[in-house]
């Protein structure tokens, strides 16, 4: 794991080659700070750079870039190739040689000895590539299926500049940082910008499953070596017929050999445990395939709601996990907030990055690489919205939409705080967390139609062109249509979800918040492998019984008794709600003033000072609103 950095320029050049690709690693010395290489190739304006977090290999055998042995691939690396072992036997039978046992090299091998696209078909894992075909005198950029690792890339005035982060962009000197307004329109909309965008209208974002290449004196070209849609017209083409019980030893064969796969390392190695289905199950399957007890960590707060710890410990317990666990005072998870602007090199404004940078620091002083359970929810259907979806469609939907609007303005008309009191009156299995902010954000949707539904759920500003100077709403694929490869509304849901929310807002906060501590984080539920085998499952075995990822709790249930595992779905939060009332209330007036937002010109401060003083008044809670905004002017302050 590591971070990446390169260019080609195709036009000459007043500056060194290797003082600025030194500078662009540099900027990313927490991604790597075990050491950093640098290759020039002075004579076709080539430069690769890297910043290593040594994971496997950790001899000098594994440095980057590194060059195949016959001398024509030149290759930069970030991530893991879990089958790297097979493949590497492989590439001995055919004559290869290896000078160590790192990934990196039977990367570089596998595109001497079977070509680059041949070799992607090839691997399983998470990769951000850049490599140089002395040969063809191309570069090539490379991103993993599902976009678990970043990478960003420019092309203007015949240079082409790539990095893990922005910031590794923005320190060169060929690199446009005039701010793309249409990118601040879609953060206001989601929280967070969607690829392609990129805060500076001069750099893209690699999306997932794709490659860029670039001809020494040519342009740049974009294609696919997988596709998401693929996955899933292929799964529901051939839909998983078989009984529940082989279904759910399907999946945990296919999964625990994702895990399996994802514990090896030379270097010690951990997972996160929030007592949830998801990471409880990969815990779970680490625990089975390990020779002892496996390394757990958990954070909780002091404030119910927001604390899933208890949950963890008495999962660790039943599994017989080295679990530790971290209470947080609320000044000890504000004190994070300062930082989040520099963690992150674009506005970004889901606010459990506070809890995931915590998390992964406390695990980074125990261990170097920790396991995950994101990607559960989109695959498996685990997202209150879906079944809220299925709900909808099936009932709601069908009323006129004059009896939804009224149904709604009756919800509406009832504080927050009250339906909270209610909802604390329900059995504990039928309550949510929060559960005024929920019904106030169902209310609000209840008059759409289903893609309606989804698109409301999903949205932060409605209208965010109104507030951005300049700005206009670009199409995204989340506004697309998507019912011609997904019918049925769920599976378009996570569709959508899959291809924007989970690359562009899960992991990117997960690699953001991890590397920020030189942590490595692995997903082993998106394996592409379970990616695609959860596209031939039939909704019944996702969602049954009101409840989402029916076929993950079976396996889990397997591991761990239901009873420790069933209650309302908490999700992982810090209540910014009460602390923008209270002690970040100062701070917040400072960035949310007309005199601050004015500064950069980028937003109309009215409509902002009008959620600001609603969420002040306790009238209306508007905190994702607000945290969008604060967000977003403390990352102007920071780098604009």
């Amino acid at each position: 794991m590591c971070g990446i950095a390169g260019f080609l320029t195709q036009v000459g050049v007043n500056y060194d080659l290797h003082s600025v690709m030194a500078k662009m690693t540099d900027t990313m010395t927490p991604r790597g700070p075990d050491g950093r290489g640098v290759w020039i190739d002075r004579e076709n304006g080539v430069a690769l750079g890297q910043r290593r977090l040594a994971i496997i290999d950790l001899s000098q055998a594994g440095s980057q870039p590194m060059a195949s042995s016959c001398g024509r691939f030149v290759l930069t690396y970030n991530g893991e190739i879990y089958n790297a072992g097979e493949l590497r036997s492989e590439l001995l039978s055919l004559g290869k040689p290896f000078r160590g046992h790192s990934d990196t090299e039977v990367i570089v091998q596998g595109f001497a000895a079977w070509g680059i696209r041949a070799t992607l078909d090839r691997l399983t894992g998470m990769f951000a590539i850049g490599v140089w075909d002395a040969l063809q005198k191309e570069l090539t950029l490379i991103r993993d299926r599902l976009g678990i690792k970043p990478l960003y890339w420019s092309f203007r005035a015949g240079t082409l500049l790539f990095g893990s982060e922005l910031k590794a962009l923005a320190v060169h000197p060929a690199f446009d940082r005039t701010l793309n307004r249409d990118a601040v329109v879609s953060y206001l909309r989601y929280g967070y910008i969607p690829a392609p965008q990129t805060i500076y209208s001069s750099s893209c974002k690699l999306e997932p499953g794709r490659l860029l290449r670039l001809p020494l004196n040519g342009t740049p070209q974009l294609t696919q070596f997988w596709r998401l849609e693929d996955a899933a017209r292929a799964g529901q083409e051939n839909r998983l017929e078989c009984s529940d019980e082989e279904a759910v030893d399907a999946l945990e064969a296919l999964l625990g050999d994702a895990v399996a796969r994802r514990m090896i390392a030379d270097v010690p190695l951990g997972a996160f445990l929030s007592g949830g289905i998801d990471s409880s199950t990969v815990v779970a399957l680490m625990q089975k395939h390990a020779t002892g007890p496996v390394k757990t960590f958990s954070i909780g707060f002091d404030r119910s709601g927001y604390n899933e710890a208890q949950h963890a410990a008495t999962v660790a317990k039943h599994l017989g996990t080295d679990h530790t666990e971290l209470y947080l005072a609320s000044k000890e998870a504000q004190a994070v907030i300062p930082k989040l602007a520099s963690i992150y090199d674009e506005p970004f404004s889901d606010s459990s990055q506070i809890p995931t940078y915590l998390v992964s620091h406390m695990t980074r002083q125990h261990v170097a690489v920790a396991l995950s359970g994101d990607g559960g929810d989109e695959l498996f259907a685990g997202y209150n919205r879906y079944t809220q979806a299925k709900l909808f469609t099936h009932h709601l939907a069908f009323a006129p939409r004059a009896v939804r609007g009224i149904a709604a303005a009756g919800l509406k008309g009832v504080k927050p705080a009250t339906w909270d009191a209610i909802c604390s009156r329900l059995p504990v299995l039928s309550r949510q967390e929060r559960a005024g902010d929920k019904i106030h954000k169902l209310a609000s949707v209840l008059a759409e139609d289903a893609d309606g539904f989804y698109r409301a759920l999903t949205t932060h500003w409605e209208n965010p062109e109104t507030l951005v100077h300049g700005g206009k709403e670009t199409s995204q694929s989340l506004w697309s249509d998507a019912s011609e490869i997904a019918p049925d509304i769920i599976e378009r849901m996570q569709f959508l979800d899959t291809l924007t929310y989970l690359p562009d807002d899960i992991l990117t906060k997960v690699d953001r918040a991890s590397m920020a501590v030189s942590l490595e984080a692995r997903v082993p539920i998106l394996d592409h492998r379970v990616v695609e085998f959860a596209w031939r499952l039939p909704m019944h075995l996702k969602i049954r019984d009101g409840k989402g990822k029916w076929i993950l709790r079976q396996l889990l249930y397997r591991h761990v008794p239901q009873s420790i595992i069933d209650r309302p779905k908490m999700g992982f939060g810090v209540p910014i709600e009460d602390w923008l009332r209270g002690p970040l209330k100062d701070w917040a007036e400072s960035l949310l003033s007309n005199q601050a937002i004015e500064e950069f010109g980028l937003i109309d401060p009215a409509p902002v000072q009008k959620k600001w003083r609603e969420h002040l008044s306790g009238r209306r809670n508007w905190q994702h609103l607000i945290w969008n905004i604060l967000m977003l002017q403390a990352w102007c302050k920071e780098w604009a």
